[in-house]
């Protein structure tokens, strides 16, 4: 058993940050090109993770088949109260991915203890893979410092809060007031 761990300061709010790690489209942007995900339901990826199994099949460079997985998610809250955490105790089906027989996959959502209004992400991955599990750590300790640098280049894009205007002064123009008619 080997762990692969992560800690980032991403610049984006916790709520933001949250949807962003529930979201099937992230999921496969931040691990994109290095290895292409398609799901395996009948509808394809939802559009925000629910807990639960979900089948995909996976490809190195989107070519080189290694195999099916069932990503099997929860969410949980840590004791403290504004910590969230996805956890994906999945398994590998098919392929190499299969010769992973332990995957407890936890990331972990909080604002960044220093009062920034980003957040702090913390990502843990224990892995077991028999006497393949120093290659399978170094393998997907690279792909984590891939997604690593990924999810920290597309946070700042996850949430977009409208400018204040200028002047607070400004009149509302008379066609955006909405007059109660009762």
């Amino acid at each position: 058993m080997v762990r692969v761990l992560l800690k980032l300061i991403l610049d984006c709010d916790p709520d933001a940050a949250w949807r962003a790690i529930r979201s099937p489209a992230v999921f496969r942007e931040v691990s994109s090109p290095l290895v292409e995900i398609e799901s395996l339901a009948a509808d394809g990826f939802p559009t925000v993770w629910e807990p639960g199994q979900h089948p995909v099949v996976m490809r190195g460079g989107g070519v080189i088949p290694m195999g099916k997985q069932i990503i099997r998610l929860t969410f949980e809250s840590a004791q403290r109260g504004d910590v969230r955490i996805l956890h994906d105790s999945g398994q590998g089906v098919t392929g190499a991915v299969s010769a992973i027989r332990l995957w407890d996959h936890r990331m972990a959502i909080a604002p960044d203890p220093a009062d920034t209004g980003k957040t702090l992400y913390r990502d843990q991955l224990i892995v077991g893979a028999g006497l393949l599990t120093p290659v399978a750590w170094y393998s997907l300790w690279a792909f984590w410092q891939w997604r690593g640098r990924k999810l920290r280049a597309l946070a700042p894009t996850w949430a977009y809060d409208f400018p204040a205007p200028d002047d607070a002064s400004e009149p509302v123009p008379e066609e955006t007031i909405v007059k109660d008619k009762t």
